[in-house]
């Protein structure tokens, strides 16, 4: 197996709707898709490989369908904004999450993570959703900070993919 590309192949995008912004990131990385999904669902770790998440831990579960709690900040030049959600996560093994907000300090927030294996043997890995603040903010501020703050995780969430495609190669390499 390939290593897994680096985020240089990281693209993200956000674009302003009305007071919410529209963000997604897409990355081509070469793992197996039961590491990709196992490092996107492991939620009560998410803060030690995503910049911004002070702290993610599950509230509950029930088959595929989770509550989590994150609390965190994005930051923009001299300006910090602080986010605590909790979020409901429906989870499609392999495919993809769907994350809505419940509660928390932000008027919106819909999105999830899209798996797709492509006929090259690697995986396009895609966040898209959308996110509005609760806080009225200028909308070159608002847009620059989302699309940084997602920019930032997805490209966390990345490398711990890359990571543990790494180690599990080794191991691989290892046990032959």
């Amino acid at each position: 197996m390939a290593p897994a590309r680096g985020a240089a192949d990281i693209h993200v995008v956000a674009t302003a709707q009305d007071e919410a912004v529209e963000v997604t990131a897409r990355a081509v990385i070469r793992a197996p898709t039961q590491l990709i999904w196992q490092t996107l669902t492991d939620y009560d770790h998410l803060s030690e490989f995503i910049p911004g998440i002070a702290s993610s831990r599950v509230v509950s579960r029930d088959g595929a369908h989770s509550v989590v709690e994150q609390k965190g900040g994005a930051r923009f030049w001299f300006f910090w904004y602080p986010i605590r959600v909790t979020l409901a996560s429906t989870e499609r093994p392999f495919e993809g999450i769907d994350v809505h907000l419940l509660q928390g300090n932000l008027r919106r927030l819909e999105g999830g993570y899209r798996i797709e294996a492509r006929p090259d043997g690697s995986t396009e890995l895609t966040w898209s959703g959308l996110i509005e603040p609760d806080a009225p903010l200028p909308s070159f501020i608002r847009t620059a900070l989302l699309r940084r703050s997602i920019s930032e995780q997805f490209t966390g969430m990345v490398r711990e993919i890359e990571r543990r495609a790494d180690l599990w190669s080794a191991r691989s390499a290892l046990s032959r």
